[in-house]
């Protein structure tokens, strides 16, 4: 498991990375077509071959507990289950699923702190390019790989109440699939 000792994590932000996470799953359902030109985190992520329970149960175990619950926060995060489980004092006080990184991006192990705090984050590396009305006309990129179509821009992809613990490497809100994704 990975240890991550928290700098402060208060209750607000703390049952926003559990429940909104939640959230962010049903706001995936929605088609493509009503984005409306706003990156939609991971849309067009490949799920042929997932199995159908990983998409439709990716989470049913989170919760929270921790309002008035004294101590220092911490969280350890359990890449076998995809779990994240969060603690005040040394005591269990909530519980969520999560999605790490894949093969390709591989999750690092070890304790981390969390050395910066971003409620609106985007992506510098990852996201749509977008025209000058925002329409996007290219969804989904890697700005190290994909070059920008001519007149568009770049706008990084969502990563709101981002964490960071180490360089690129963080945790926030998104889309949770059930699996390693990130």
């Amino acid at each position: 498991p990975i240890l991550l000792s928290m700098i402060h994590l208060e209750p607000l932000h703390a049952f926003r990375l559990l429940i909104l996470p939640a959230f962010a799953l049903l706001a995936s359902c929605q088609s493509p077509g009503g984005s409306r030109g706003q990156t939609q985190y991971l849309e067009a992520f490949p799920t042929d071959s997932v199995p159908h329970s990983a998409l439709y149960n990716a989470d049913q175990v989170s919760y929270w507990d921790g309002d008035g619950v004294s101590g220092a926060p911490s969280v350890t995060i359990d890449l076998s289950d995809q779990k994240a489980y969060f603690y005040k004092g040394g005591s269990l006080v909530g519980v969520s699923a999560l999605s790490t990184g894949d093969e390709k991006h591989a999750t690092k192990t070890g304790n981390f702190k969390v050395i910066q705090k971003d409620q609106w984050h985007k992506s510098n590396l990852y996201g749509d390019y977008v025209d000058a009305a925002g329409n996007v006309v290219m969804a989904n990129i890697d700005v190290t790989k994909d070059k920008p179509p001519p007149g568009t821009r770049f706008e990084g992809s969502k990563m709101h109440h981002f964490m960071r613990f180490t360089g690129g490497i963080g945790m926030h809100e998104g889309f949770l699939p059930g699996y390693p994704a990130s």
